[in-house]
């Protein structure tokens, strides 16, 4: 085999250009290393967590999105390809287009892939007849039009088994578009049903009992151990398989507003770096140090990566400067750091009000503001969410200083 170009060949190479990769880049070279390059195929970046107020008419969809030239760290090497194959015995990535990338350190931060064409009849009706999801940057805006409009009728807001990213993502919308009908005097005559794969509203207990309540002044039916099998879009309905119960009900709706399915990028799955725990083909990890076990110049962070926590961009602002540090000591040698599974999940209630959920791998309340109670639906928090989360992203953790 013929030795790589030096333009094929990078001492570390990131996988990925959404908010892991760019956050872990940036941080890398505030660091000192000069050789990264970025394997991201497309042209805009996007601030996903505001894509729930996009569906909920709370911001608009042109605030969530930026050139992805103008955000990639500078010094870095942008490689607008994707990635389709690795093999971290030749440690190498292969793209798209057919181009053998080499490394000496694989950071994977591809993300997650979105799985619609695994629920049936999701796909042929997506943006149509009153189905929606704010997964998709074209399709939030479509959800707001959906439920501004709806003055009456059942909505169904759904959530699939497995990880997906922001777990509390799929009821938030729930109760922004309940807040909206509430507004409207119209919520009365709304059947408002929640479908959740979960014994419970949500893993850690404290804001699970909160949320619990909040369902219920909404007047919310709250589907535990459930899920929709499949949609027939032409005739609006939907099926709910009730898990606990064994049973099957069709429901007809006016409105939905789907999670879809969710898994790793299809590349990691079929890679001998995909977890062999993973039903759905996340990147094997270390919980703490976010190192591959089998590789040990391979890391992986945020929703690529198979960890105990959920799926979130605060996770990735606390394990970007862990990998960083390991990557670097692994390179000169040093101490190792530790990341203990601090995620966040801002809580949309109402349409001006949040909760703040903030925990770690052994579901412990971690809150970054002990003097707020953020079990409590706040004006500030939410704020903080449609505001100063934003601005923190774009202006600290893509410039790797927070």
């Amino acid at each position: 085999m013929s030795s790589a170009t030096s333009a094929d060949h990078h001492q570390v190479l990131i996988a990925g250009g959404g908010t892991a990769g760019l956050t872990l880049a940036a941080r890398l070279r505030r660091a000192g290393v000069t050789d990264i390059a970025v394997l991201e195929p497309s042209g805009r970046h996007f601030y996903q967590p505001l894509w729930t107020l996009v569906g909920g008419g709370r911001a608009a969809q042109r605030d969530t999105v930026r050139p992805q030239a103008q955000v990639m760290p500078k010094g870095v090497t942008w490689i607008r390809d994707a990635a389709a194959g690795a093999d971290p015995g030749a440690q190498t990535v292969t793209t798209e287009s057919g181009r053998v990338l080499h490394y000496g350190y694989l950071v994977l931060a591809s993300g997650i892939q979105l799985d619609f064409g695994r629920l049936p009849g999701l796909a042929e009706t997506l943006g149509q007849r009153g189905v929606s999801s704010n997964y998709r940057y074209d399709l939030a805006p479509r959800t707001w039009e959906f439920i501004r409009d709806l003055r009456s009728g059942t909505a169904l807001f759904t959530m699939p088994p497995g990880p997906v990213k922001c777990a509390g993502a799929p009821q938030k919308i729930a109760y922004l578009a309940a807040d909206w009908w509430r507004s409207q005097g119209v919520l009365d005559r709304i059947r408002v049903i929640l479908v959740l794969p979960t014994a419970v509203m949500f893993s850690q207990p404290d804001w699970a009992r909160v949320l619990t309540g909040i369902a219920a002044g909404y007047g919310i039916e709250v589907r535990t151990e459930s899920e929709v099998p499949e949609v027939d879009g032409d005739g609006k309905r939907a099926v709910i398989a009730d898990h606990k119960a064994g049973t099957k009900e069709d429901i007809p709706y006016d409105v939905m507003h789907v999670t879809p399915p969710q898994s790793a990028p299809d590349w990691i799955k079929a890679s001998p770096l995909a977890d062999p725990a993973s039903p759905f083909g996340y990147a094997q990890a270390d919980k703490h140090t976010l190192r591959h076990p089998a590789w040990p110049n391979v890391f992986a962070l945020g929703d690529a990566a198979n960890l105990p926590t959920s799926k979130t961009g605060a996770a990735v602002r606390k394990q970007a400067p862990v990998v960083a540090a390991n990557l670097i000591a692994a390179m000169r040698g040093g101490q190792a750091a530790s990341y203990d599974g601090y995620t966040s999940c801002p809580l949309v209630t109402a349409r001006n009000r949040m909760l703040l959920a903030e925990f770690n791998y052994g579901l412990e309340r971690t809150p970054s503001l002990p003097i707020i109670d953020t079990l409590k639906p706040r004006r500030d928090m939410y704020l903080l969410k449609r505001y100063g989360l934003p601005a923190l992203y774009w202006h600290g953790m893509l410039k790797g200083r927070a």
